[in-house]
Parts: structure tokens; sequence; C-alpha cells
């Protein structure tokens, strides 16, 4: 067991930084004084197993010799000794249920404890998939009655739980619209992607053999380049994938429009689902004319979000599209049971074992049942709200990329700061100070030193009048004391790293010198 600490010289100035809760990664670091020790005592236990009460065996006969470590130079401690080691890495973890986590792109809100509880119910957590259906038939009910309320709450009636991320959903998707092309005889070759589009869509139209044609955003509006799009329009798009609010958090007000002309030419409408957190209970993608879209679990309905999963990307259908979703379904017999729906003979086939990720769909249906019809509504409402609420906290102080009232997220414009030799991720940096994990930084792509930022609705007045004092203050030190955010963190275990070198040349294990 051991704990590296590295120092660098602390260099600190500008407005007092505000302690956040406690958490000792943000109790600085001491002047010139490393901190770097190993843990291990030898001799020290922290247990004593008894003797050993089962016949020996010859170790020859079962791992060759020249196979065989003669020593396992494991770490020695005391039980406290390891206790207080993970208890101090714990305190230097970031989550949501320490500190306001206003990353943009990636909904990181607060999820209710209850929703944590109904997947741990042992009737849930002790099933295994490959029960019969008939010692399922709650859980099938529940993946049931989901798919119900994701087709009402998107206006696209067919569903299916089988993706387990946003990015699964996408594939899954245009997997869809190639097969529903094919079975009309229809050979097509491109794909129409925003550059306001989220960054897996071109990957995801490649993958599924199509080539992605790009179409610009308009400046001013921040909105997909209409005339561009019409130009690039034509019988040989299969598809047009647009991300709905954008990535620059805006809504497009030529959604119907745009809807309208894609279906003269044959072209179907896939909405990337992500931003929905904007659009719940406010209006449904299907009454706009999309045609499918996926929608993120893992940020929209509450599952626990970051560190790989577990995710969900259901996606959701226009009823053209209905007979080609992934097999099998969850349906409901005339006799009130429920079961599995495999005789699809237009279905693109599995996409996943099983369901999806069962413990993600869970969370989601207790979450969805717990806002019912009008706690939605607030949903998608207040995350508006939050967003443009800070926004107008900010306006005095910085920049945005495109100035217009926006919906769940907004990006700021990080380039005046360039003239005090301040970038983006100096910004990014100085906010660790101050207690807070920064917002997403450098996207989308097309907003050059791009600061974006979500409140998410489950945020409150206090917190966001904080998290913007903060960065109002980093905003001033940066056009007055600039070396400050430039060499920020000063606050943590860690100054700051190599981020090129790490990612080339990851450390991902430590161990002590040989003496």
């Amino acid at each position: 067991m051991t704990t590296t600490e590295h120092t660098e010289s602390a260099v600190h100035a500008g407005a007092p930084l505000r302690p956040a809760s406690g958490h000792s990664i943000f109790a600085g670091r001491q002047e010139g004084i490393p901190v770097v020790f190993e843990k291990s005592v030898k001799g020290r236990r922290a247990g004593k197993l008894p003797a050993l009460d089962v016949p020996t065996v010859d170790l020859d006969e079962i791992i060759p010799a020249g196979e065989r470590r003669q020593e396992l130079p494991l770490p020695e401690l005391s039980e406290l000794d390891v206790v207080r080691h993970f208890t101090r890495l714990s305190k230097r973890n970031y989550s949501i249920e320490s500190e306001f986590y206003p990353l943009g792109s990636c909904t990181m809100k607060y999820n209710p404890k209850i929703d944590e509880n109904v997947a741990a119910l042992p009737g849930f957590r002790n099933l295994h998939p490959l029960q019969p259906a008939s010692t399922v038939q709650g859980a099938l009910q529940v993946i049931h009655d989901i798919q119900r309320q994701l087709a009402e709450i998107t206006g696209l009636p067919g569903v299916s739980t089988q993706p387990v991320a946003g990015a699964h959903g996408e594939l899954t998707g245009i997997l869809m619209v190639r097969a529903a092309h094919l079975k009309q005889g229809r050979m097509r070759r491109k794909v129409l992607i925003p550059d306001s589009a989220h960054g897996t869509n071109p990957a995801t139209a490649a993958m599924a053999g199509y080539e992605s044609i790009t179409i610009g955003h308009d400046r001013i509006t921040g909105e997909l380049d209409f005339e561009d799009f019409k130009s690039k329009l034509d019988d040989d798009c299969a598809a047009i994938m647009i991300t709905l609010p954008n990535t620059l958090g805006l809504f497009e007000r030529r959604i119907e429009e745009i809807c309208r002309l894609a279906h003269e030419v044959g072209c179907f409408v896939y909405c990337d689902g992500a931003n929905l957190n904007a659009l719940v209970g406010q209006i449904r993608p299907g009454d706009l004319g999309v045609d499918l879209l996926h929608v993120n679990l893992h940020k929209t309905f509450a599952v626990p979000h970051g560190g790989g999963g577990p995710g969900g990307g259901a996606i959701c259908v226009a009823a053209a599209l209905e007979p080609f979703l992934p097999a099998p379904l969850v349906v409901q017999a005339p006799d009130g049971s429920f079961a599995y729906d495999a005789d699809r003979p237009d279905s693109i086939g599995r996409v996943h074992s099983y369901q999806g990720n069962f413990n993600a769909i869970l969370r989601s249906y207790a979450y969805i049942l717990q806002l019912g019809k009008e706690g939605l509504g607030d949903l998608g409402a207040n995350a508006v709200l939050n967003a443009n609420y800070m926004r107008a906290l900010l306006a005095d102080d910085f920049s945005f990329y495109v100035d217009r009232i926006c919906m769940h997220e907004f990006v700021l414009d990080g380039r005046p700061f360039k003239e005090f030799g301040v970038r983006t991720l100096d910004i990014a940096k100085r906010l660790i100070d101050h207690g807070y994990h920064p917002p997403t930084i450098y996207f989308p792509l097309i907003a050059p030193e791009a600061i974006m930022i979500e409140p998410t609705e489950t945020e409150s007045k206090e917190t966001m009048d904080a998290f913007a004092n903060a960065l109002i203050a980093v905003a001033h030190e940066a056009r007055t004391t600039p070396s400050v955010v430039q060499n920020a963190p000063h606050m943590t275990p860690v100054g700051r790293l190599d981020e090129v070198r790490a990612a080339r040349q990851p450390d991902l294990r430590w161990q002590a010198p040989v003496s």
C-alpha cells in the first residue's frame, strides 16, 4: 500500500478561495516540502490467518516451477493504515454529491437515492436474464412500461431498451435507417451532419457504411446553415443526424421545415437525444417530424453518469421504422402477461445481450414514476431556466460564442482573455482552486476557446450564484494578475500535469524504488 504526492511551489494571489466542503484535495501544497512516502512496514499485520487445515498439494503439479513467483512483495500494514489510506483517497474524489459539476454536453445532475434503492431491491437484483419469462414477469413489466413511457415522452411509438449508451443508440438507429432503405430497394450513400451536432455522429454514420457530409452553422444564430442544408440535400441522402438542442445549447427554430424537406426526398431525420434534458415535458421530437432518436437514460433520467457506465441509450422510432427495431421486444400478451417477441423478420437483430442494462432501466423507471407528468415538465423548464439564469450572471464579465437565449447549456468564448496571455485551459484550472470541477472546455469544436456550462435543473440558486462568483473572480484575475491563472491550480496535492505526456505515456502503477 503506497501513497505518493508530488508538490510544487505554491503561489497564491487574488480573491479568497472558497473552501470545498473540507475536501483535502483542496488543502494546498506545502511550499518546498515534497511528500513522498511508502507506508508498508515489515512485519506489520492487519490480520492473521488460521493454520492450514486442508491437505497440502504439490505446487509443481499445478504450476510449473519456472512460471511460479518465489515471492510476492505485498504491502504490510495495519487495518487502521489501510482504512485511513482509502478514506484519504475518497476525500480527493470529486462527485456530484460533494460539489457542483457544471459539465456542458454531459448532464451531471443529482440522482435521487430512492432510484438506487429500487435498483437494489433483492427481487430485481437477484434475477438472471436467462430465467424463463414466466419467472421474471415483474422485470418484463418494468421494461414494457418504460417503453411506453419513453414513447409518450418522445412522441415516437417504437422503443427498444437494448442500446446501452448514446453512441450505441445512434448506431442502432442508423442501422435501422439502412435496413429501411434496403427494404425499399433504395441504396443511398450519404448522411448529412451539421457541424453543431455531437461528435459521435460522423463515426456512427461511417460505421454504418455511409459517407458523412458536413453542414455548416450560422455564426449569428448558432443554428444549422439552412441554405447549406438545402444545397446538400438530395435523394442520395439516407438521413440527417441533427442534435436538438444543438451543441451550442440552442434550439433549431426551423426544425419542422428541415424535417419536411428531408421527408420530401425520402430522407429520415435522426435526432441525437443526448440533450433531451432541455425538452422533456415541453415538446416531443416526434411531433416536430423527427423519425428516430436515442435517449440517454444516464443523462436525462437520473442514472449515475460517469466512470464508463452503466448507461442506457434507448432508441425511439416512428411507426415506419418500428419493424426494424432490435429483437426481441418485450410485449404484453392478451392475457396480461409479458413475453419476448422475437418473431420480427425485418428486425436488425440484437445489438446487445438481453434487453440492455436493466439496472439503468430500473433507475430511470423509478425516476419517471417519481416525477410524473407534471414533474417531468418541471424538469425541462427548470433546466432551461437555470442555464439562462447563470448565463445572465456571467454576461458582464464574459463573451458568448452566440449571444442569444439558450436552452439547457451555453458556451462562453474564452478568446478575449488571450489578450492577457490566458487560455481557456488556464481558467478551467484556476476554478479547481475555488473548489469546482471545471466545465467542459474546447467543445464544441466549432467554438474556439469554448467554455461550455450546464447547470442542470437540480441545482439551487445559491449554488449557481456561488459558482458564477467564482468564475467572475477568475475572469478578474485573468485581466489583472494573469500569472496566477496561468500557473493554477495552486491548492491541490498535485500541480498542473503534462497532459500530452500523460496521454501518450501513462504511468498506471506506482512501485517503491528498489533499495
